[in-house]
């Protein structure tokens, strides 16, 4: 059952995800749920490999979830932000150059995988914490930094590609 549990976490945030479509932002349970979200993209992987459980499974799992769980909260958060034009260009432009690499990746090494390096990890974490500060940053502020983090990052990703190398 020790190999199963960082499975069963990664895969609770799929699920978990789901409900937030439906929750209003400002409630406590759309808090708590997208907490809990957080919480289970930060742990799953360390408890993979302090169990000795990591697996391709269960990295495929853990990027299939992120992207349920990013999927669901772009749905639910971007259009509330009303940001201008220019920002909006931008996320499509990183979105896509995320798309590209995660489909080079998985034409080239038959993975579906995303690469975890520290500057996605700090990315991911600042995108985390951006409907929790909205009540008092201006989200084109916050917003246009995380889209230079997720520029340097995407680019980074290129990089690793384009050499081969895998950063789990």
């Amino acid at each position: 059952m020790k190999k199963y549990i960082a499975n069963i976490i990664t895969g609770s945030r799929a699920v978990f995800s789901l409900p937030l479509l439906f929750i209003p932002l400002s409630s406590a349970w759309f808090t708590i749920l997208y907490l809990f979200c957080g919480l289970t993209d930060m742990i799953d992987g360390t408890i993979a490999r302090k169990t000795g459980a990591v697996s391709k499974f269960g990295a495929g799992l853990d990027t299939a979830a992120d992207f349920v769980f990013m999927f669901v909260c772009g749905l639910k958060i971007l259009p509330l932000l009303h940001l201008p034009v220019w920002l909006w260009v931008w996320i499509t432009l990183i979105a896509l150059v995320k798309i590209m690499n995660i489909t080079l990746v998985l034409i080239h090494r038959k993975k579906l995988i995303s690469i975890h390096s520290a500057l996605n990890k700090t990315t991911g974490f600042a995108l985390f914490l951006l409907p929790l500060t909205l009540t008092f940053v201006k989200a084109t502020y916050s917003t246009a930094a995380i889209c230079v983090l997720a520029s340097i990052a995407a680019m980074q990703e290129v990089c690793f590609i384009a050499k081969g190398q895998e950063v789990l």
